[in-house]
């Protein structure tokens, strides 16, 4: 009724200072060689973690892309340190395998690290019931290792030189999924509340560290992993959407990243449950 729709406007209103104080005004990113001089990208070959890697290449860091695929490790890694004239190194390893952490700790060892990106992911092949999902056992596994394990394992490599130097930044790139449950996608949401709520309570353990940890929660940006071949004004490129959510950081600790997906997500908080999950599965079976 009539309360409904004056906290509605209570939102958007609330939305639009939020906005306006994170993207309106001329802040520059709280990124940069001065937290260390290497940043980590897991998942940086492509999509939303390449666009991360070249945004912090830009701003003058070194870039660690770690990926499984070798051949796209090395092209992606030559264009970055062409275009920003900054060192880069590679480590090739498969995230769904649970004994590659030492491998990366190795390679890791000795470098200043300021900033570090978790973004590697995987996605169902498309909406689907829980018990209907195509190789269930395997699907379960790899989708909790490599979007839930990685995010704590390579937290704990990095987290403690930053702690030494007081000084660091983790990104976490959870999903709009994981703020609100996506029946359908029942597996990828679930791990992706996980990257929330890890990312909110580590945030609150370490920032008198001088350490933060933002939650990145994205509605559909233009990836492979979303499956949308052509960006929109609602689902941004990944070039796009990263230049926006990099403003965000050091001003908001859980961020939507893109001002049109965090107005969907003011509105969606008011909806009633009932609403919200006839919605959410139309829009997953559609």
């Amino acid at each position: 009724g009539r309360e409904h729709v004056a906290y509605l406007a209570l939102r958007i209103s609330c939305w639009f200072f939020t906005a306006l104080r994170v993207w309106g005004v001329g802040h520059e990113a709280g990124v940069g060689p001065w937290l260390g001089e290497w940043a980590v990208v897991t998942g940086g070959t492509d999509g939303i973690g390449k666009s991360y890697a070249e945004e912090l290449a830009k701003r003058g860091m070194k870039i660690v892309l770690i990926s499984r695929s070798q051949d796209k490790l090395d092209q992606v890694s030559s264009e970055i340190s062409e275009k920003f004239k900054v060192e880069t190194k590679t480590i090739a390893v498969d995230f769904t395998s649970e004994d590659i952490y030492d491998k990366i700790k190795a390679s890791l060892a000795g470098l200043n690290i300021g900033v570090l990106v978790n973004n590697v992911g995987m996605s169902y092949e498309y909406p689907e019931y829980f018990l209907d999902v195509p190789d269930l056992d395997n699907t379960i596994k790899k989708l909790i290792t490599v979007n839930a394990l990685s995010v704590c394992k390579m937290t704990r490599l990095v987290l403690p030189g930053m702690v030494e130097r007081s000084k660091g930044a983790i990104l976490n790139i959870s999903s709009a999924s994981g703020m609100y449950p996506v029946p359908l996608l029942t597996i990828y949401s679930a791990t992706k509340a996980f990257v929330d709520f890890f990312s909110q309570c580590l945030h609150e353990e370490y920032k008198s560290k001088g350490v933060i940890v933002q939650s990145v929660l994205p509605y559909y940006v233009a990836t492979k992993l979303a499956k949308i071949k052509r960006p929109t004004w609602d689902k941004p490129s990944p070039e796009t959407f990263v230049k926006s959510a990099m403003k965000t950081i050091g001003v908001q600790s859980r961020t939507n990243g893109y001002p049109i997906h965090s107005l969907v997500a003011s509105v969606s908080a008011s909806l009633p449950s009932w609403l919200y999950f006839k919605i959410a599965m139309y829009s997953g079976n559609s």
